[in-house]
């Protein structure tokens, strides 16, 4: 019996970076253009787009993000006040000349832990063969009471080279079965990923 059991999907997680690369879990800081109407969740993907602000990335097999989002800050502007929190609630109102900043883990050998899902949130898992094939994102609409993203990996799994999500490894503590895993370690598939892309915003 698998221990913790893993009952819903989270997002993408950073918990290292590939090679054995030392992870101190730096981020950037990017610009979410004021009055953006989408939530965006703490483990979303997020991309670049033309007028160097961020947003929430939507794509499922054509995924071409610049990173995960871990949490937002914004001056808010009914009170004034500075606000950090785990998730952007859509068409956020700012304080007049002010800015919003997400917080991006956006280093492209980043590492992620995500759960495997068989459609939306129902949780499936993986055999050890999918080590080393790509994935198709699930994108699920995120809690607006916790802030976690629900995006998951999708539990088929091809050598599609346009596929967004690179399987890397399994994660054996939450294992249901000998070769069935529901949470995988994943990275941004190196021509998806933004920085690596040879193609401007």
């Amino acid at each position: 019996m698998a221990y913790p059991t893993v009952s819903a999907p989270y997002g993408l997680k950073p918990v290292n970076l590939i090679g054995g690369q030392v992870f101190a879990g730096s981020t950037r800081m990017m610009e979410i253009a004021s009055g953006y109407a989408a939530n965006i969740f703490y483990g979303d993907l997020v991309k670049r787009i033309s007028d160097g602000t961020i947003e929430k990335d939507t794509g499922t097999a054509t995924a071409t993000p610049c990173g995960v989002f871990l949490g937002v800050s914004f001056t808010n502007g009914s009170t004034g006040q500075i606000q950090q929190q785990q998730f952007y609630p859509a068409s956020t109102s700012i304080k007049s000349g002010t800015k919003i900043f997400a917080v991006v883990a956006d280093d492209p050998d980043t590492l992620f832990q995500v759960a495997v899902v068989s459609g939306t949130t129902v949780i499936t898992g993986v055999g050890i063969s999918a080590i080393g094939n790509n994935a198709t994102l699930v994108q699920n609409a995120g809690s607006t009471t916790t802030g976690d993203s629900k995006v998951a990996l999708l539990d088929s799994t091809a050598t599609t080279n346009t596929l967004p999500i690179r399987i890397i490894d399994v994660v054996r503590d939450t294992a249901t079965a000998a070769d069935n895993f529901p949470e995988v370690i994943v990275k941004i598939n190196f021509g998806m990923h933004q920085y690596n892309n040879a193609t401007g915003v």
